[in-house]
């Protein structure tokens, strides 16, 4: 293998492990603060995974001129009718989500997977 094939190789995998969602570690409960107003239409794409569980993604459809706190009802609703047996939705102070397991569940990991809504940041905080 010449030089420059090994180059673009170790580009390749470096681009491939740049675009895989980043996990943080498992937590009982997050809080996903939401910031911006949605500059256009698209999805935002969350995945859980329980510890020792199958990831489940979740997926939200924003609207134009949507705030951030509609976002975070929006997020909220898709959650809860996602995962509404293991894990307890709520929003608080309007624009934060957060997620906490029920009795007897594993710790879990939240990530985006995608956001195609312009102008909207998503934090994610363990707590």
């Amino acid at each position: 293998m010449g030089t420059r094939s090994r180059h673009r190789m170790v580009l390749a995998l470096a681009l491939l492990i740049a675009a895989l969602p980043a996990f943080a570690s498992p937590s009982n409960k997050w809080r996903l603060e939401f910031s911006g107003a949605a500059e256009s239409d698209g999805e935002i794409v969350l995945v859980i995974t329980p510890v020792g569980g199958t990831p489940i993604e979740v997926t939200t459809t924003v609207k134009k001129s949507d705030g951030e706190n509609r976002i975070a009802a929006r997020v909220r609703d898709a959650l809860k009718a996602a995962i509404k047996d293991d894990y307890s939705v709520s929003r608080d102070d309007g624009e934060d989500v957060l997620v906490k397991r029920r009795m007897g569940r594993p710790n879990f990991e939240i990530a985006l997977v995608s956001n195609t809504v312009k102008s909207v940041r998503i934090n994610f905080d363990r707590e």
